[in-house]
């Protein structure tokens, strides 16, 4: 079973996106909904990939992303960005990635998910 961490400061949508990734039988999925205790989470739970929001309130995405990078043991754990700021059709025309990590656009389709998912995992 493929262990998800899903971060992000909108406990619906995490809870939401928990429920339908879970359904599916695949998945064991972590939500926190604190930025700064994502990369605590990480450590603890060591998933196979991690959805990390841009734009949060105590520690932003790409904070994180950078401190999951620097750390030796966490390094090589896929990180997809979720966010509000490029749209579905920005995304199709700009391409998908953002840093070097790719990036789904709010609000975030399960068929999206688990197609990223299935392709980085």
């Amino acid at each position: 079973m493929k262990k998800i961490l899903l971060v992000d400061d909108e406990v619906a949508l995490t809870r939401m996106t928990k429920l339908v990734l879970e359904r599916t039988g695949k998945y064991e999925v972590l939500t926190e909904n604190n930025g700064s205790k994502a990369v605590a989470a990480v450590r603890k739970f060591r998933p196979d990939i991690i959805f990390l929001d841009i734009m949060m309130p105590e520690m932003s995405g790409d904070v994180i992303a950078q401190e999951l990078r620097e750390d030796k043991e966490l390094a090589d754990i896929p990180i997809v960005f979720l966010t509000a700021i490029v749209s579905r059709t920005e995304t199709k025309t700009l391409g998908s990635v953002i840093g070097g990590n790719q990036f789904l656009a709010k609000p975030v389709k399960a068929d999206d998910m688990l197609k990223v998912i299935e392709e980085l995992t």
